[in-house]
């Protein structure tokens, strides 16, 4: 994730970095952690809570916006969504090495949130149902993009050859996609060491908002990709 924009920080940066890739490690490892992330992105993301509507409702109304044309109400999407997202890894940036031990993990939980529900609007329009829990880990491996078979694989399954979506939206029981959205989850928790890495090229407060803006506009983009194409049509979506 942007580990091209790395650039070699002086001493106290190094022990900055240290500690929020050791902090983000230990949370990686925390099964609570991991759970209490994986229940905010179905919960909040799709179900919606306080301001955030349910992804129905956004999908309902990005539907109306477009005229009924499904295919520009999930372009308009995926292209406000990017933004928001590069506006989220602007701010983080700001402050630069001062404030990323604190921000990069917010920053990663707000971007995962605002992607989910990008991937829930966009299941809704090509016709799923985002209260059946096997779309709901459909949607989760969705946002793990080309990582999606290693994190099956992490859960003890296989796709043979299959897409990862396809697999999820098959007939597993409720324990095996349990098991998904937990891998998935701790695929997500390394972004936090991640995003640390990455965020060593934005060090620099002002130009640092920059990179970190360009990187979490090119992941969510790359998101919305992805969910356009591993998220199929259902026959009767309209």
């Amino acid at each position: 994730m942007g580990l091209k924009d790395l650039r070699i920080p002086g001493r106290a940066e190094a022990r900055t970095t240290a500690s929020a890739l050791e902090a983000a490690d230990d949370q990686q490892h925390d099964p609570g952690a991991i759970d209490r992330l994986v229940t905010m992105l179905l919960d909040v993301g799709l179900d919606g809570r306080g301001p955030l509507d349910p992804v129905r409702e956004v999908a309902d109304e990005a539907l109306r916006k477009a005229g009924g044309d499904r295919d520009k109400a999930i372009a308009a999407l995926a292209r406000r969504t990017t933004l928001t997202g590069g506006i989220g890894g602007f701010v983080t940036g700001l402050g630069g090495f001062v404030t990323m031990p604190v921000a990069l993990p917010v920053n990663v939980a707000e971007f995962y949130l605002q992607a989910t529900r990008l991937v829930g609007a966009i299941a809704v329009l090509r016709g799923h149902d985002v209260d059946d829990p096997r779309v709901r880990s459909a949607i989760l491996l969705t946002l793990v993009g080309a990582d999606s078979d290693e994190v099956l694989k992490r859960a003890g399954m296989s796709t043979a050859g299959s897409r990862a979506t396809a697999f999820a939206l098959g007939s597993l029981p409720p324990a095996a996609l349990m098991m998904i959205n937990k891998a998935v989850g701790f695929r997500l928790m390394r972004g936090v060491s991640e995003k640390t890495l990455a965020g060593l090229g934005r060090g620099v407060p002002l130009a640092g908002g920059l990179v970190g803006g360009g990187i979490d506009g090119f992941m969510m983009k790359k998101i919305a990709d992805h969910a356009i194409k591993e998220l199929p049509v259902v026959a009767d979506a309209g």
